[in-house]
């Protein structure tokens, strides 16, 4: 059913009165943390959420701390009113949408940065972006102070970047992880998938079936340097421009595996593919 009382708000002081609110009456609040231009991989974020909690909260923000001066931050859609829709669809009671001046006012000069698990992966080739995610993603979660905040699986070292400053600041929410939602044909659903040619969009679901074949090959003991040099030439022969890294990592602390020995652990891939720059991961069973 539709929530036709969604609450949109825009400033810190309205988001704390919209969930003290809530808290009155005894509801839990989950928070989902996005940048709009909402997809289906979102709504299952939504859903996740309430399964922990009683009442859901959604950001829309396009944080500018954490796009190089490269990237796309001026071109990144802004798509409103069909983001609402999709959560009023949902029947999330709260969003929280914010200005840039409302969330980094006039003499801002804090930021959060997390050491050690982001120098590898995407924080080699977006060496700032960590920092914008890590200060923004701490202060929402002081603006809002759910129970749960639920974060997607795709972004695997940006989750794991979360919890690691949520433990380090004695932050008192609980941070759930939520899987990869995919297309039909296997593509991790991204916002940056609209920058896709529809040449490159049937080159693109490449990406998880590589990962996935290179997945099965891995068994305890297995080295795979070879393996992965021939992954990262098979994309490349399909039509990738650049892979900026196709890794093993242990999940927990992110470090470099050249030799499977059953840890837990998953395989990491960014790839450029036209206009867009596309991740995923998939986990070793």
């Amino acid at each position: 059913m539709e929530n036709k009382n969604i609450q949109v708000v825009r400033t810190v002081a309205d988001l704390r009165s919209a969930v003290a609110a809530f808290r009155a009456k005894g509801k839990t609040v989950a928070l989902v943390p996005t940048m709009g231009n909402l997809h289906d991989g979102h709504l299952s974020l939504v859903r996740e959420a309430r399964r922990h909690a009683d009442v859901v909260c959604a950001t829309i923000f396009v944080n500018p701390t954490q796009f190089g001066p490269t990237e796309d931050f001026d071109s990144y859609p802004r798509t409103f009113d069909a983001d609402r829709a999709m959560l009023e669809s949902e029947s999330v009671e709260i969003v929280y949408t914010p200005t840039v001046s409302e969330m980094y006012p006039d003499g801002f000069a804090t930021a959060v940065s997390v050491t050690g698990i982001t120098d590898c992966l995407c924080g080699q080739a977006r060496p700032t972006h960590f920092q914008g995610v890590a200060t923004v993603v701490t202060k929402l979660l002081l603006q809002a102070l759910p129970d749960v905040a639920v974060f997607g699986e795709k972004d695997f070292q940006q989750l794991q970047v979360i919890r690691r400053l949520v433990t380090d600041l004695d932050i008192p929410v609980e941070i759930v992880g939520s899987a990869t939602w995919r297309e039909a044909d296997g593509l991790a659903m991204s916002s940056r998938n609209r920058y896709l040619s529809d040449r490159e969009r049937a080159i693109a679901p490449m990406l998880h079936q590589c990962l996935t074949q290179l997945a099965t090959k891995i068994t305890p003991g297995t080295d795979v340097c070879p393996l992965i040099e021939e992954a990262i030439k098979a994309l490349v022969d399909a039509g990738f421009a650049k892979v900026d890294y196709l890794e093993l990592r242990k999940e927990c602390g992110l470090g470099l595996l050249s030799q499977y020995q059953g840890e837990e652990a998953r395989l990491f891939v960014a790839a450029h593919l036209g206009k867009a720059r596309l991740i995923d991961n998939v986990k070793i069973r």
